[in-house]
């Protein structure tokens, strides 16, 4: 979808309304953004939910998407917007494009989740802090199928943005909802 205030080439769309030749070429540029190293649970996480594809003259450009999780905080379940597969193709990085495709994440996520929230590569974590994106501090969990289990590995690479419910408190911890593969 297209609105009045998209910039040109970006579009919007949820995951229902990509065609599968897009759906392939979301894929095929995730796949060489992260040099193969973006696997089939990494790309179900980002199914399901609402769409940032921007396209040029040779085709796909940067894609990111944003769907919709669960986090428990300070005894409330919160509706986290959980941005992924954020990436741009090799020869038009640092061209403004992920800030494209961020901009348009982040009016989803500011205008209808309490949270939104991301887990951050290291080539990715200077456009997030960029835009506003802060580090969280506190402690990470999951609620797994047997029970709640600490994530350390993922403390110190998620970043948060406040949205609806306002910012959350580091001294109570995140527990976020289970998925296979990597949690966060």
């Amino acid at each position: 979808m297209t609105t009045p205030s998209s910039p040109p080439g970006l579009r919007t769309a949820h995951t229902a309304d990509l065609t599968p030749a897009e759906l392939r070429a979301a894929r095929a540029l995730l796949d060489a953004a992260f040099e193969n190293d973006f696997s089939d649970e990494d790309w179900e996480h980002g199914l399901g939910g609402m769409h940032a594809l921007v396209h040029d003259e040779a085709g796909l450009a940067a894609h990111g998407s944003v769907v919709m999780r669960r986090a428990r905080h300070q005894g409330r379940w919160l509706r986290v917007g959980y941005v992924e597969a954020v990436a741009v193709r090799p020869d038009v990085r640092r061209t403004g494009l992920g800030g494209r495709v961020m901009g348009a994440l982040e009016r989803i996520v500011d205008r209808a989740y309490d949270l939104g929230a991301l887990s951050a590569s290291d080539d990715g974590a200077r456009l997030y802090a960029a835009r506003g994106w802060q580090l969280w501090p506190g402690r990470i969990h999951a609620l797994s199928p047997d029970g709640i289990v600490h994530l350390p590995e993922e403390e110190g690479t998620t970043c948060l943005r406040p949205a609806l419910a306002g910012p959350p408190d580091p001294a109570h911890e995140l527990l976020f909802d289970w998925r296979d593969g990597d949690v966060l």
